[in-house]
């Protein structure tokens, strides 16, 4: 159920609040140079450690997203050593970025022996072996972007796996793994879904985030 628009007026929100949430953002993201402009336009206090942490994690973030996995791996491990070795899933999802990358650049053989001395040990866990089925049948196709695993060859999927790395290094410094923005939105979603679900067999149209922006 939809509220009435005009309550919103009467809901004070406070500018200090607005100002943590889109900070609360730029910092999970890594937009260090829009950061400090923020900063500086709203008199917010200077942050300690995060602008320097945000511009290591910014260049791990891109190098994942890049594809070029080993340098990501190497960063990460200077900049929270452990972190992979705790994470197995997350250096798992890495080191196949790099398999992937070699596939697309069709070194084949370069890939298997990769995938021989640096996949194919996850294999011990149940959970890896179809994920590791999935990439090793890429090397079967001479076309690997037209096979039926061509999700793993996606910016989408290096998108996934290069977020995860960021929450999972901004976690390992006791920071929160998602901004205050994303946590209101999923907040809100949630509430929202929660508040419509009885009315929908009334006609009423489920909660569409999309559709609340727009309103």
């Amino acid at each position: 159920m939809d509220a009435d628009p005009r309550q919103y007026e009467n809901i004070v929100v406070n500018d200090n609040d607005i100002h943590n949430v889109v900070l609360s953002y730029l910092v999970h993201n890594c937009y260090n140079e829009t950061v400090e402009s923020f900063i500086s336009c709203t008199g917010m206090k200077q942050l300690a450690n995060h602008l320097e942490d945000m511009e290591k994690r910014k260049r791990i973030f891109h190098f994942a997203l890049d594809g070029n996995a080993l340098k990501a791996i190497e960063l990460t491990e200077e900049l929270a050593p452990a972190l992979l070795d705790r994470n197995k899933d997350l250096h798992f999802d890495l080191l196949s970025l790099h398999f992937v990358k070699l596939v697309c650049s069709r070194k084949c053989t370069e890939a298997l022996e990769f995938a021989q001395t640096k996949l194919t040990p996850f294999g011990m866990v149940q959970k890896y072996v179809e994920k590791l089925e999935d990439f090793m049948a890429l090397l079967a196709y001479e076309e690997p972007e037209k096979s039926p695993m061509f999700h793993l060859l996606s910016l989408d999927y290096r998108q996934h796996v290069a977020d995860s790395l960021n929450r999972a290094i901004l976690a390992n410094a006791n920071q929160p793994s998602y901004s205050a923005m994303e946590r209101l939105i999923q907040q809100t979603t949630v509430v929202r879904q929660s508040l419509n679900q009885d009315h929908v067999k009334d006609g009423v149209l489920p909660f569409a985030l999309k559709d609340f922006l727009k309103s």
